[in-house]
């Protein structure tokens, strides 16, 4: 369950080691540890030979798959006239779609896809922001601050007061994320129809409602940071190959930009 990019792969759902009880037998694929109940635990996984993912190594594949992006929504935003931004923006949001439902799906995490998802997501990212920015001058600088200090907030909150994820909180995000996008991918048909239900706006007119809405959207996306959290440190404690630190670094690009593109939206509604 939650972020597809990381529950599909058993890299990051490995149980932890746990004790057996009193007078139980080892059976094969156990050993003896002293201090267990019984002395015996379950045996961890061995490194393979390419080596394991670190914590250094997602940071670093992260950092890649940013600067990725930041280079391409720079180009974008520099580049692309103001005629061309909804064709952009429509071809980097369904191009980008494309590629993480197909790099999500394979067994072994393909890092050109990671990297021109990113490149995808650029695309879009810059086209977006450049009608924000048009709109409403300086709302890209604060918007790129408010979403890195949201992540490295919600980061020191998971870290220092120990948030643990549990099987019933990540049932409930899933749950409501999946309900949020069916309710957003409905909206969109009805606006194409020419219906606007007033869930989704931009600028100081956006109803109560919209800002309801695009709030629900900014702790959802927290939420599922949260979790993706949860999913590294569990592919770290499981001893993951190495190559998986690039589908940690793309699990955590996603919710990063669906991050900044809720927060660009709130503070369009706060601007004249």
């Amino acid at each position: 369950m939650a972020n597809p990019v990381f529950s599909r792969s058993s890299a990051f759902n490995q149980p932890p080691a746990y004790q057996q009880p009193y007078g139980y037998q080892p059976q094969p694929g156990y050993q003896p540890q002293p201090g267990y109940p019984g002395g015996y635990m379950q045996q961890q996984p061995q490194p393979t030979l390419g080596g394991v993912m670190t914590m250094d190594d997602v940071l670093a594949k992260t950092a890649i798959t940013l600067l990725v992006v930041f280079a391409a929504a720079g180009a974008t935003f520099m580049l692309v006239p103001t005629t061309l931004l909804l064709p952009v923006l429509i071809a980097g949001g369904l191009g980008s779609f494309i590629v993480s439902l197909v790099v999500s799906a394979r067994r072994q995490v393909p890092v050109a896809g990671v990297l021109i998802y990113s490149a995808l997501e650029g695309l879009f990212i810059g086209a977006f922001s450049k009608y924000f920015e048009i709109q409403w001058p300086g709302i890209v600088v604060s918007a790129v601050l408010a979403t890195f200090v949201t992540a490295a907030a919600t980061l020191a909150a998971y870290k220092f007061f120990n948030i643990r994820v549990t099987a019933k909180f990540r049932k409930m995000v899933t749950i409501a994320t999946l309900a949020f996008a069916g309710v957003m991918l409905v909206n969109f048909v009805l606006y194409l129809v020419g219906f606007n239900t007033g869930l989704r706006s931009v600028g100081s007119n956006a109803g109560l409602l919209a800002i309801g809405v695009s709030i629900l959207a900014v702790c959802l996306a927290v939420f599922n940071l949260v979790m993706d959290f949860d999913y590294v440190e569990r592919g770290i404690a499981s001893q993951a190959p190495a190559q998986e630190s690039w589908r940690a670094a793309f699990g955590l690009t996603v919710t990063l930009v669906w991050l900044y593109v809720e927060i660009l939206r709130i503070l369009s509604y706060f601007r004249d």
